[in-house]
């Protein structure tokens, strides 16, 4: 990989996929695209086990989450902003190219569809709690304007919407969470419980934390659907020098804001013989419910109006350039260029189409599956950080350390979870640590298999 004096927003400039535009807006359209309710919602699902979510969500985005945001935009830049599956082809090989557009594309599918049923959940939610029926009372009649959105952000040019007004969603995001963070401390019955003392399982179901924690908190921790995302800013950078602000600086953003939702999760709901049962109550509700609750409980009216800016603009935001993202991985892969109106076309109706069927199913499920393939998806990323760090000579246990965790999360999830193997902690810890020992061994003997970069 030949490191170029220019970046692909520079040296290309299509005027669709690849357009420079200033650090301050690669930052606050990187944090949109990433953060939204996926911080939000997990954090508050991940704050069923209790205070220990809070060093998952510390550490893992320190040390895994920003690594692989990180990674993923500056390999994606140096390689003509490829999308993420051609990059893990690149230092892979072809097999994994292919896993990996198969993986991406699904993922990016369900985010979307995700980020257009949560928001019109809310909308309903919120017309509904103002006597409003009708129509404008129906999920069914907001999913499908939210899709018809997508379809135009999907496909016009991404300065045109994303470049514009995405930095002042952006700067919503951060405000919400700081009005949460500012409503939990200024009402003296909102009392975050301490680490140290409350060090154990608080799910009232008994879900144990390895993995399943480490999987639902998904986005405020590490987030395979990162690296979907961070392809759209490397093709839009000046310099390679901005990469450590847009892509590690945003996930620690995101790591923060996740914190305070994990807080809030934490402190505001009932706590019935060391088990988090008023929050589970809530988030039996819906996630539309449960965010509504938190912002009108920590901020009042205006909680309301930032829940409807946050929980509503924000997560759509992530959802059209979900599928703008698998718009330019399905063009890479076919080798279909973008720049003319029938090409992208031809790409935007077909997974449109998808997201709509798919925006019909069981949104519980559609999560549980998102949450795994995000975090497989995250650990095949970082072993491809690896084999980079590998042939650059560079430290490889950087990337390697959390990749191996990762493979250990993701594979004990998938032995262990009832819409996978569904076989029990029994076999599925120990399933899962054999298989991440068994990746590690493969990616050590890979490495004295191959040349350094000279």
């Amino acid at each position: 990989m030949l490191r170029m004096t220019e970046t692909p927003a520079v040296r290309i400039n299509d005027g669709v996929d690849y357009v420079v535009m200033p650090q301050w807006k690669l930052f606050l359209v990187q944090l949109l695209n990433i953060a939204v309710t996926g911080p939000i919602f997990g954090a508050m699902q991940g704050a069923l086990w209790g205070p220990v979510v809070f060093l998952w969500i510390t550490f893992g985005t320190i040390f895994a989450g920003g690594v692989h945001d990180y990674f993923s935009g500056m390999l994606s830049e140096r390689n003509e902003g490829a999308s993420i599956s051609e990059v893990c082809g690149i230092y892979l090989g072809g097999v994994m190219k292919n896993v990996m557009r198969i993986f991406s594309v699904v993922l990016l599918v369900m985010v979307g569809t995700v980020f257009a049923v949560g928001p019109a959940g809310l909308i309903v939610t919120l017309f509904k709690n103002g006597g409003v029926g009708g129509v404008l009372s129906s999920t069914e009649f907001w999913l499908w304007v939210i899709l018809a959105y997508y379809f135009i952000a999907t496909f016009i040019s991404i300065d045109q919407i994303i470049g514009r007004i995405y930095p002042i969603f952006g700067i919503c995001l951060i405000i919400m969470a700081v009005g949460v963070c500012f409503g939990i401390f200024t009402h003296s019955e909102f009392v975050i419980p301490e680490i140290w003392t409350n060090l154990t399982n608080m799910h009232p179901k008994g879900t144990p934390i390895w993995s399943v924690m480490f999987i639902t908190v998904a986005c405020g921790a590490i987030s395979g659907f990162h690296a979907t995302q961070s392809p759209l800013m490397a093709r839009c950078m000046k310099s390679e020098r901005q990469g450590r602000f847009v892509f590690y600086g945003a996930m620690v953003c995101e790591g923060v804001i996740a914190l305070i939702w994990a807080a809030a999760g934490c402190s505001i709901y009932k706590v019935t013989g060391g088990l988090s049962t008023g929050l589970q109550d809530i988030l039996a509700n819906g996630q539309s419910a449960a965010i509504y609750d938190v912002c009108a409980k920590t901020m009042g009216g205006i909680g309301v109006a930032l829940a409807m800016v946050g929980v509503i603009v924000c997560p759509i935001t992530s959802g059209d350039t979900a599928f703008r993202s698998a718009r330019l991985t399905l063009a890479d892969w076919f080798g279909i260029e973008q720049k003319s109106y029938s090409k992208r076309l031809m790409l935007c109706i077909p997974l449109l189409g998808a997201g709509a069927i798919i925006g019909h199913l069981d949104y519980t499920i559609v999560w549980r599956y998102f949450s795994w393939t995000n975090q497989t998806l995250a650990m095949i990323v970082l072993w491809t950080a690896s084999m980079y760090l590998f042939k650059e000579k560079k430290n490889y246990w950087l990337t390697a350390v959390p990749a191996t965790f990762m493979s250990a999360v993701s594979m004990t999830y998938f032995f262990y979870a009832p819409e996978c193997l569904n076989l029990g902690t029994a076999v599925a810890y120990p399933a899962g640590i054999v298989l991440a020992v068994a990746f590690l061994g493969i990616f050590m003997y890979a490495t004295k298999k191959q040349p350094k970069r000279a």
